[in-house]
């Protein structure tokens, strides 16, 4: 059974007002006060000091994975509560900001080169990583799963509002991110030679600063044996963060046993598939997706039955075929991040409120809609799981 891990980046609000705030340093600062020799990786911080990432350990089970996505986002929580901050899984911030960036030297040089991208960006997302046997297999389960990964654009949608105002997308963080030079899908490269020379040609431009940032959909982690996934909105619901790992393992299962079975990569140009990676973004699950195999628009349920059939097999043997379905099934009933949120903006007239409730949502939501949280510990002292963190996905 292939092992699994994912990386969740977290927006940091003011607990009264929903407005992002730039206190990631001091969160991190708060953290190793607070546990000490005890603190590993599984905190991170990002170029934006407005937002924090998580790192989930190495793992098999999705149960387990999403329990340890809920300790972290209760951890997180816990520490940004000592600031009068706290955490809310939000792709995209609602109200207006202008992001604070870490000043380091490859970041400054960023601002400097890249102007008001850098200054304006503050996005979250979700990635997931998926062990692989071989670069081989890596690169063949790229070539392979390159026309099913907008439908994680579409499950995960969960940023409707910027700086704001509604865009009309339900997805806007994929939208933004294609801003950077190197964001999106890529032609089918074949073989580790030709991923490899794809990177140095990308290099050789100077349009980016180093392979860091490689911004790829999907590509071959540089750090570990393992297939990275990016397309995903960071989830508002954990259990939804689990979702996406299963299916996203699922997904180079099938893949893999493609390759090693002789059935070609499908022969879609990567323009097609960043015009699907667009639909899904602009509609998430309430108009049409793109039909991975016909490359037609499709209705967005038939689509997402599409995508359960193909992974069934592949479900059913790690043993995540219920929850997966179930997951899916809950989406399709409560609706997306970004239904979730433009309801409550119904409901309200206020931004604010938006924020306030994702804050509650980001610590799980369960099967019946009721939201559970529990409060910040006022001693400071922040819950983590009892499972020690072999590695780093």
């Amino acid at each position: 059974m292939r092992t699994m891990g994912v990386e969740e980046e977290l927006l940091l609000v003011d607990g009264e007002t929903g407005e992002p705030v730039p206190l990631a340093d001091e969160v991190l600062g708060w953290r190793t006060r607070l546990q000490g020799s005890r603190a590993d990786g599984s905190l991170t911080g990002e170029m934006q000091l407005e937002m924090l990432e998580t790192v989930s350990s190495v793992h098999n089970r999705l149960s387990a994975l999403e329990q340890e996505v809920l300790a972290n986002r209760g951890t997180v929580d816990a520490i940004a509560a000592l600031e009068g901050a706290r955490v809310a899984a939000l792709a995209s911030a609602p109200l207006p900001t202008r992001p604070h960036a870490r000043d380091t030297p490859r970041y400054r040089t960023m601002l400097d080169r890249y102007g008001a991208l850098p200054r304006r960006s503050l996005s979250c997302g979700l990635h997931v990583h998926v062990g692989i046997e071989s670069e081989d297999e890596g690169v063949a389960v790229l070539d392979r799963i390159r026309t099913w990964t907008p439908i994680l654009i579409a499950l995960t949608a969960n940023s409707p509002f910027h700086d704001g105002e509604d865009t009309g997308h339900a997805s806007y963080r994929s939208i933004e991110w294609t801003r950077w030079p190197s964001a999106g899908p890529m032609e089918r490269f074949g073989s580790v030679a030709r991923y490899n020379a794809v990177e140095q040609a990308m290099l050789g431009t100077g349009a980016l600063l180093d392979a860091g940032m490689l911004y790829l959909d999907a590509r071959l982690s540089r750090a570990f044996p393992t297939v990275e996934v990016r397309v995903a909105d960071v989830p508002l619901d954990p259990a939804v963060t689990a979702m996406i790992a299963g299916i996203v393992r699922a997904m180079v299962d099938t893949a893999a046993a493609d390759w090693r079975n002789g059935v070609p990569a499908p022969d879609a140009p990567a323009c097609a598939v960043r015009l699907a990676n667009w639909r899904a973004a602009l509609e998430g699950l309430e108009g049409e997706l793109v039909d991975p195999v016909t490359g037609r628009a499709a209705e967005a349920r038939t689509v997402i039955g599409m995508l359960l059939e193909r992974l069934g097999p592949a479900l059913r043997a790690n043993g995540d075929e219920q929850f997966v379905e179930r997951g899916i099934a809950e989406v399709l009933a409560h609706g997306t991040g970004a239904q979730r949120q433009r309801a409550e903006y119904a409901r309200t007239g206020d931004l604010g409120a938006v924020v306030r409730s994702a804050v509650l949502e980001t610590q799980g939501r369960n099967r019946s809609g009721t939201i559970h949280l529990e409060e910040p510990d006022p001693s400071g002292t922040p819950h983590r799981a009892s499972r020690p963190r072999t590695a780093t996905a």
